[in-house]
């Protein structure tokens, strides 16, 4: 019952909740973004859905406007080059992912479920898959976000969202947002240049020549 029924209510509600009470932050939100960088102040891109359907997700725009298109963050060379200045702050406090109220009322998205991979994200993709857990809604944060977020390998992340489809109920989406305010606090698995990330720096760090 709850995951046919009372799990979309509850995204309505507090999705409808959400879009009046932050209203007056997200305006000011899209000033500043008008004033930091040239280009639109929302970024839509392609993500999957609920069984593999496609859907435009929307953020707040966090990058230059001639970034590579469709190109995870992790797979970019020095990602940091193409993120404006209010973009480091908005990915820092995860306020670019504010839109997604949208994304959840409109029923393309849940507040909880795995972050919807992008539509050519193949690894990812085919790794929920072994899971299930492409058949159901992607979520605004989810089980793999937060057990690590930006430090879990493609694996494991598939494995955290296969564990959270098999196990949707109210106690497990209760703790996932009540870990993901910790997380979002503390700035828990933040690492610029995505997927997997803390391996990439520990493996730098190990390979370095000192002089």
């Amino acid at each position: 019952m709850y995951k046919r029924f009372f799990k979309r209510l509850i995204d309505i509600v507090l999705s409808l909740l959400g879009m009046i009470m932050l209203a007056i932050p997200m305006f000011i939100i899209t000033i500043l973004i008008k004033i930091d960088s040239p280009g639109p102040v929302l970024f839509k891109q392609k993500r999957i859905g609920i069984h593999k359907t496609h859907f435009n997700i929307l953020k707040y725009r966090t990058m230059r406007t001639d970034t590579p298109h469709d190109m995870p963050t992790h797979l970019l060379k020095n990602p940091e080059q193409w993120i404006t200045r209010m973009g480091k702050f908005l990915r820092r406090t995860s306020l670019d992912e504010l839109p997604q109220i949208f994304n959840i009322f409109t029923g393309k998205m849940s507040i909880i479920g795995p972050r919807p991979a992008l539509w050519n994200q193949d690894d990812l993709i085919i790794e929920r898959d072994k899971y299930g857990a492409n058949n159901i809604r992607p979520g605004l944060t989810g089980w793999a976000q937060i057990n690590g977020r930006d430090t879990v390998e493609i694996p494991d992340k598939a494995r955290y969202d296969g564990e959270y489809a098999k196990n949707i109920g109210i106690k497990m989406d209760w703790k996932c947002f009540w870990r993901t305010v910790r997380v979002v606090l503390l700035h828990d698995g933040v690492i610029e240049g995505g997927t997997g990330g803390l391996k990439k720096e520990k493996g730098e760090k190990k390979g370095a020549v000192t002089k």
